[in-house]
């Protein structure tokens, strides 16, 4: 099987943008390391690795607008088909 992958949700009470919470979780061998909330804006570190993908990519401006974009973009768009 894979040791390294991602997995992204959509947590929602209603249709409005203010009820829903975008979710991409980061994992190796069943260890989530990091973890970007759009509730908190920003990615969080779990482990010592999973620490420095946070700090890394919380420097970059492009990929934080991307996930806070998708709580829009995937999870609102989406909510019909869920």
């Amino acid at each position: 099987g894979f040791k390294m992958y991602w997995v992204n949700r959509c947590n929602f009470n209603s249709t409005e943008l203010k009820d829903i919470e975008y979710i991409v979780s980061y994992y190796f061998n069943k260890i989530e390391y990091t973890r970007f909330d759009s509730s908190v804006g920003h990615y969080v570190g779990y482990t010592e690795y999973g620490v420095k993908n946070a700090e890394y990519w919380n420097n970059l401006p492009g990929v934080l607008a991307r996930w806070r974009a998708a709580k829009e973009t995937y999870c609102q768009h989406n909510i019909g088909n869920w």
